[in-house]
C-alpha cells in the first residue's frame, strides 16, 4: 500500500496572456508554480472565510 494522495482534486485553471510569466519572476529558488498557486488560494479562501 502506497502513501495516501494529498493532492487528490484537480481543475484546469485558466489565466490571462501573462500571468504565468508574472508568477515565474517572482518565484523563489526551487519553488514550484503549482506550489505558488495552492498557497495563493489557501490564502484567499482563508481570508474570505474569515479565518
Amino acid at each position: 500500500m502506497g502513501r495516501p494522495r494529498i493532492n487528490g482534486e484537480q481543475t484546469p485553471a485558466r489565466f490571462a496572456d501573462g500571468t504565468l510569466a508574472r508568477i515565474d519572476a517572482v518565484l523563489t529558488d526551487k519553488e514550484k508554480r503549482s506550489d505558488f498557486i495552492r498557497e495563493a488560494v489557501e490564502r484567499e479562501l482563508a481570508r474570505r472565510e474569515g479565518k
